[in-house]
């Protein structure tokens, strides 16, 4: 996020300095500046994000696990194991959210309508970079606790007999 933000500084630094004439007709200028304060923006937003993420890895927290591929497939095991109460990671809740979230990206009923320029799309981009957001970190998770299982250990508390085992 904070390269993605550096980008987009530059981006708008480079319309600011270089261009002269009107950017899909408006001005240069206003063109530049804004994405100059979204940048900032965004690289300020990632900056934090880290931050958050150092602290919750102190704290000892669990990590997503898994890249991309790994984490899609391990969403239908995810989805079983948590359908059948084997898996408390994933409330019902965040499922019924994610199933609301799917029928409002096909459904043609928005908030925003896209006949808007450019507003009217940012409604379902929001729904779906949180779906995918959300659906990534629980499929990681739950990697992680695949990954804890077969090891035999689900915490760093020493068991009774010295080794790590799971604890009520």
């Amino acid at each position: 996020m904070v390269f993605f933000g550096g980008l987009l500084g530059l981006i708008g630094l480079a319309t600011l300095v270089f261009r002269d004439a009107d950017v899909v007709g408006l001005p240069a200028v206003a063109v530049g500046a804004s994405l100059l304060v979204l940048g900032l923006v965004v690289t300020g937003v990632g900056l934090v994000r880290r931050r958050a993420r150092r602290r919750r890895i102190a704290r000892g927290e669990p990590e997503p696990i898994g890249d991309v591929f790994e984490r899609a497939r391990a969403l239908p095991r995810l989805l079983r194991a948590a359908r059948r109460g084997e898996y408390p990671g994933l409330p019902t809740s965040r499922m019924a959210l994610w199933g609301l979230a799917v029928v409002y990206l096909v459904s043609p009923i928005d908030l925003l309508p896209e006949l808007l320029p450019v507003i009217g799309v940012t409604d379902d981009a929001g729904v779906a970079v949180w779906l995918l957001t959300s659906v990534s970190t629980a499929t990681g998770l739950y990697l992680r606790h695949e990954r804890d299982a077969l090891r035999g250990t689900t915490n760093d508390r020493p068991g009774p007999r010295g080794d790590r085992r799971q604890h009520p």
